[in-house]
């Protein structure tokens, strides 16, 4: 707020002073600030604001001509080296013959004075120019006092320049001031900058992060504005890129207060982190890190910002220990061939134009002299008298170390950036121009919105290689370096650079980094997570009331997988799939059936086709002695007959046995049924003719035989056979069996099935065959006491038992039985009957036939069982 302030005040002091007066024919300056300068002159100046002094004394604001001159304290040789960097490129570019030809470069510096104030002063005095007095016209015409301004260092200070400046569209180019609010193009339409935004320094930051993995950091911020914005960029950056999670955010107490940093320290000490970073100020870090000797907490990445990543007071041996291996972000280095020639040139006399104050402080400060008199409002250096002719090269001073040229490089590319939009502008073809009717400008003609405009699009490439253009918000091409701290074994510290971090107009950010000359104080670089990687396999799931970075890992369930580390879900297979033992892919489902391959399909198969290799030998015997007295004793086409539905019955089971496919399924079921209703339909009447056979043998019995002839015997066979065909056809074709895939049973397999498609129909197709067998057995049982010569009715209730008894246990267990065993049950009740039947209705008449030929006669067969009369 008392910056806001300050600026409308002094806006307010700007337009009283310059405001043209309504009745004269010229404006006269009411009051000209005193300011710290240097000037060269040239056919067209460029602006200038720097910090050359640390501080200032200014008691009282006041604008009358007996007002208190402000006074600066405290040289800044750095800052002055910043200055002289400008002066070099306004020189360099002065030599330069295809740059600005025929145009002589000249500059106005001012010193702020690290107050706002001055600051603001300087940037009106370099717009509206010093002039005591110059001519009122109409039209506004002539040059401009400066093109643009090269400055201010400090953000809040630039903040109130461009609000004023910014008015009237005056180019302000800085080379220091990081605060991302000055992207906003609606509050400050003329200003650009060639430093990287705080914004871009956070995004940079959270590249490192990524690049290594580190997804639980802590974060140190300073109680100001730099810390608060840094803070809020990063928390937002870093959950839109998910890059990892806060595990602690601390504010720095700006008056170091013992307790709270003891709190502090203790929270870094206790946390899992093992990376934190720093967006604090040089000054903070001193007890912060005071407090870390004191509580011993060692095994930290630091993670460094800017503001204190070449803190030559931190790189001390006794803070090493802690601090080794930091790595951070600075400024981009940069080199100018020429400058320390330039800068041996400096010297405080009249040939080389630099007969200002400026240079004179600069002079008394290296060699701690003074020039007579000293400047008014200026503290005097104190010391022996200056002459003008000390040899720089014998003093041991920063402003001859050129080995980290990082402010000073920002200011040369801001300096080229002017001259090249001056450049630009200067070479517009009429007709062509950008402007108004294609129009183009002249110096004399031009305002200073047309400037900014080719600012907006200027695109040079430095002698070190970098290229150098303005986006859309006045920011450069961002690029920073990347540092480490190296802790050498005889106890020196070195800062060196392993990579850049910056973002090109065609590549977008990109992050470059030479990992093997990184310096790691714990040999190899640090794990930082609050919970360890979820592999494939395993998802994601979040522990509640913690950051999205603390999860547990749960394995996928059953026909899920993950392929990937770090699965938020697990993914279900395709239906035709399942997830292997590992969870981490799909593999196609083992895919069963009743196979003719595997061991019990082969002994069911082999079981069948025994039964009807039997059945044929049976057959072959019994046509062989068909002529016999035990094939003809009862009914021998019928035994024929039931030979031959066995023999169906055997093969049916094969149906059963086999990859599904529609045609087996559905003729499984009606083969099995109407082979089997052949086989106890014959039995059956077989029964039904032997009642009658010993019915008719009773006198007046018979009669009961006409009805049980050969044409009716085997008209009741085929229509109690034709009922069963019936029962199937309607079950085919209203609800049809179909081959199914069934996933139900095994998640890891797929078991193909015959699913029967009517209950109902498969209901009645057994409940058939049962009724005619029960009615069988019933029928059998009560001719079991009839005499011998007629004893196959013991067979037939035997037969029919077995028959019964094998059905019965059936349907349980095929109910119970899933995938291929319902077939296997189905097929081996198929068998058990089949042979039950087989054995007990045939086997005794194959042992007579056989075994016992003298029992195969008629009068064996008669005599027998009839008694002597008494």
């Amino acid at each position: 707020m008392g910056s806001l302030f300050n600026t409308y005040l002094l806006l307010g002091v700007f337009l009283v002073c310059f405001m043209p007066c309504s009745r004269a024919s010229f404006c006269k300056l009411r009051r000209k600030f005193y300011l710290n300068e240097v000037h060269k002159p040239g056919d067209v100046l460029l602006g200038g604001l720097f910090e050359v002094h640390f501080t200032s004394v200014f008691p009282e604001l006041t604008f009358s001509s007996e007002g208190e001159e402000p006074r600066c304290k405290g040289f800044d040789i750095l800052g002055f080296r910043q200055a002289m960097t400008m002066a070099f490129a306004v020189d360099e570019i002065n030599k330069n013959s295809n740059l600005l030809p025929n145009l002589t470069l000249g500059y106005t510096m001012y010193d702020n004075c690290g107050a706002l104030v001055i600051g603001l002063s300087g940037a009106l005095s370099l717009a509206s120019g010093q002039e005591e007095q110059f001519p009122l016209q109409e039209k506004c015409l002539g040059t401009l006092p400066v093109l643009g301004i090269v400055g201010d260092p400090f953000s809040t200070f630039t903040i109130a320049t461009s609000n004023v400046l910014g008015l009237f569209r005056m180019p302000i180019v800085s080379y220091f001031a990081t605060c991302s609010c000055l992207s906003d193009r609606q509050r400050f339409p003329s200003f650009f900058r060639t430093i990287p935004s705080d914004a871009f320094q956070v995004r940079a930051i959270i590249q490192i992060l990524k690049h290594f993995d580190w997804t639980w950091v802590g974060l140190l911020i300073s109680d100001d504005d730099y810390g608060f914005h840094a803070a809020q960029s990063f928390q937002s950056d870093l959950t839109q890129s998910g890059a990892g999670c806060l595990a602690y955010l601390q504010v720095l107490p700006w008056d170091g207060d013992p307790n709270e940093l003891r709190k502090i320290v203790h929270l870094i000490k206790t946390s899992t982190a093992h990376v934190v970073m720093a967006f604090v100020h040089e000054g903070q870090m001193i007890p912060l890190m005071e407090e870390v000797v004191q509580q011993n907490v060692t095994g930290l990445q630091w993670i460094a910002s800017e503001a204190w990543i070449a803190a030559a007071v931190l790189q001390t041996p006794r803070l090493m220990p802690y601090l080794g291996g930091t790595l951070g972000i600075a400024i981009r280095r940069g080199e100018m061939p020429g400058l320390r020639e330039f800068l041996l040139q400096i010297r405080p006399d009249h040939s080389n134009n630099y007969e200002n104050n400026m240079v004179r402080q600069y002079w008394e400060f290296i060699f701690q002299c003074r020039f007579p008199p000293p400047p008014a409002g200026w503290v005097e250096a104190g010391g022996a008298l200056c002459t003008g002719e000390e040899d720089i090269e014998t003093v041991e001073t920063e402003f001859l170390d050129l080995s980290n040229l990082r402010a000073e490089y920002n200011v040369y590319k801001a300096v080229y950036a002017l001259a090249y939009a001056l450049d630009d502008m200067l070479q517009c073809t009429p007709g062509r121009g950008p402007f108004s009717g294609n129009s183009c400008t002249t110096l004399q003609t031009m305002e200073p919105w047309q400037l900014v405009h080719y600012l907006q699009t200027v695109n040079f490439t430095t002698s070190f290689g970098d290229q150098v253009s303005f986006d859309e918000n006045g920011d450069a091409l961002p690029i920073y370096d990347i540092m480490n701290w190296l802790w050498l074994p005889d106890g020196r510290t070195k800062v060196q650079n392993v990579g850049e971090v910056k973002r090109s107009a065609s590549k977008g950010e990109e992050l470059t980094l030479f990992e093997d000359k990184i310096f790691w104080s714990f040999g190899e670089p640090p794990r930082s997570v609050c919970s360890e990687s979820c592999p494939p396999g395993t998802r994601m799931a979040r522990k509640k009331g913690e950051p999205e970075c603390c999860f547990d890992c749960i394995p996928c369930s059953e026909g899920k997988i993950s392929n990937k580390t770090n699965s938020v879900e697990c993914t279900s297979c395709p239906e035709d799939f399942a997830s292997s033992p590992q969870r981490d892919h799909c593999v196609p489902k083992k895919i069963e059936f009743l196979s003719y391959h595997e061991p019990l399909g082969i002994c069911l198969t082999s079981t069948s086709l025994l039964g009807t290799l039997i059945c044929a030998v049976v057959l072959g015997i019994f046509i062989h002695h068909r002529s016999t007295p035990v094939v003809r004793a009862n009914n021998s086409e019928l035994s024929f007959l039931i030979l031959m539905s066995l023999k169906l019955c055997f093969l049916c089971s094969l149906l059963f046995i086999g990859r599904p496919r529609l045609w087996t399924c559905q003729l499984r079921h009606a083969a099995f049924g109407i082979s089997f209703v052949l086989c106890v339909s014959c039995i059956l009447v077989k029964t039904m003719v032997v009642l009658a056979v010993f019915k008719a043998s009773k006198p007046g019995g018979g009669a009961s035989l006409k009805w049980f002839g050969a044409v009716q015997q085997r008209g009741t066979v085929l229509l109690l056979t034709c009922i069963q065909a019936a029962i199937c056809v309607v079950w085919i074709v209203s609800a049809s069996p179909l081959p199914h895939k069934n996933t139900q049973y095994h998640s890891d397999k797929i078991v193909y099935e015959c699913v029967v498609g009517s209950t109902v129909g498969f209901a009645v197709l057994l409940g058939y065959i049962g009724l005619l067998a029960i009615l069988s057995f019933l029928l059998a049982f009560l001719a079991r006491n009839l005499p011998d010569n007629f004893n196959e009715a013991k067979l037939i209730t035997f037969s029919m038992l077995i028959f019964c008894a094998v059905w019965v246990a059936f349907v349980p267990a095929y109910v119970n039985s899933p995938g291929k065993y319902a077939d296997a049950v189905e097929v081996f009740a198929i068998l058990a009957s089949s042979f039950g039947l087989l054995v007990a209705l045939f086997g005794p008449k194959c042992y007579i036939i056989l075994l016992r030929p003298e029992r195969n006669t008629k009068k064996a067969i008669m005599g027998r069982c009839l008694t002597p009369e008494k």
